[in-house]
């Protein structure tokens, strides 16, 4: 049968076109799609029938597995294990855009318990995953109505140029798929860059839209998160000191922030610890607005210096994976004390936040060596 093709408004998509490209693929036809860098075919990854079509379409061999894409970041987390900070880095710089990620596998996709598979023709099980999030409004809302794992290569025959609009997947592929869903040329007209996350030391498979310079630079960041209560105090002090020591030592290679487990987002700092950074020579804080902590920021930090027993304890209820990087701040400075927790100095006397910010700047001045 000849491809249908249906036009698309790239800003504003009809529901009516996304329920049917959706509807296609969750019957396990082959419908092209926009993405930000270039046309892909949409596949249901669970449906053995699908791939294989897909495969033979693609004259792809088996040993290269497709990219799932996502619509939310969240998918991460869900699909994948033992990710560590650079991937959450990339994610946050990078997601939604042009880069996909290659990482191991959570084992959550295919009937077989794995995400690439014996059940998608034959392909052997793998251990990795390789996920992208297309900055693309009509790739996204046609993912996520979906409802499936979304095989997402380009519209091409491998070895073959990408195809950037709908007219070069017509010309491409002909009448071979079922739907194609026409939003115009894309913005990028350049495939992802590939980064293979899965071992010690990443590796680009692909050089694509996103640079090796850029990721390389973030792979050398180093990020380190302090934690207390409401962000309004301990976990600021850390912060400004740990900031005026680096720059001190004009050290750029260390991004540092703070957040609450109890926070209540844009509260500003108390006053009482403006004043002491500013005695301190810290004092650029007067903007600062507290934050509750979140899952990818803590995944995303290479360090994570909380002040407390009990703040140790919210954050591995939230992340369990990130207790190899988590140390109370006194801790990790290795101050021989019985008691290593700081206290929270709200409501107390100007005595005691002096007592607090001293064992704040003690701690900081031993890690800045550290980090």
């Amino acid at each position: 049968m000849p491809t249908e093709v249906l036009k698309v408004d790239p800003v504003s998509p009809d529901s009516a076109v996304i329920e049917k490209a959706a509807s296609f693929i969750r019957q396990g036809k082959i419908v092209a799609i926009p993405t930000d860098t270039v046309y892909g075919l949409a596949v249901d990854f669970g449906n053995p029938q699908a791939m294989k079509r897909l495969y033979e379409l693609k004259k792809r061999p088996l040993n290269k597995p497709f990219t799932i894409a996502v619509a939310s970041e969240e998918s991460l987390e869900r699909l994948t294990r033992d990710a560590g900070p650079l991937a959450y880095k990339l994610m946050e710089r990078f997601w939604p855009g042009p880069l996909t990620l290659v990482l191991k596998s959570a084992g959550l996709i295919g009937n077989t318990g794995d995400e690439h598979s014996s059940t998608t023709y034959g392909e052997p099980s793998r251990t990795t995953i390789g996920l992208r999030l297309p900055n693309n409004r009509v790739a996204l809302r046609i993912i996520e109505e979906s409802g499936c794992a979304v095989a997402l290569p380009s519209a091409n025959y491998s070895g073959q140029n990408p195809a950037c609009d709908a007219r070069e997947v017509l010309s491409a592929l002909k009448d071979s798929i079922d739907l194609i869903i026409d939003a115009g040329k894309v913005e990028l007209g350049v495939e992802s860059t590939v980064v293979d996350l899965s071992t010690a030391n990443f590796k680009i498979l692909r050089q694509g839209a996103v640079s090796k310079a850029e990721i390389e630079a973030l792979a050398k960041l180093k990020k380190v998160l302090f934690v207390c209560t409401g962000n309004s105090c301990r976990s600021v002090m850390a912060e400004g000191l740990l900031k005026k020591a680096l720059k001190d030592k004009n050290r750029l290679d260390v991004e540092v922030l703070s957040a609450g487990i109890s926070a209540y987002g844009g509260q500003p700092a108390t006053q009482e610890t403006l004043r002491l950074l500013a005695k301190a020579g810290a004092g650029v804080y007067e903007a600062h607005y507290s934050r509750r902590i979140t899952k990818p920021m803590l995944y995303s930090s290479d360090l994570i210096l909380a002040m407390e027993n009990i703040h140790e304890e919210h954050i591995l209820n939230m992340a369990p994976a990130v207790r190899s990087r988590l140390y109370l701040l006194k801790e990790f400075a290795k101050i021989p004390e019985i008691d290593l927790n700081i206290p929270d100095p709200i409501g107390q006397s100007t005595a005691f936040y002096e007592m607090t910010f001293s064992a704040i700047k003690e701690a900081v001045e031993k890690i800045v060596e550290l980090v």
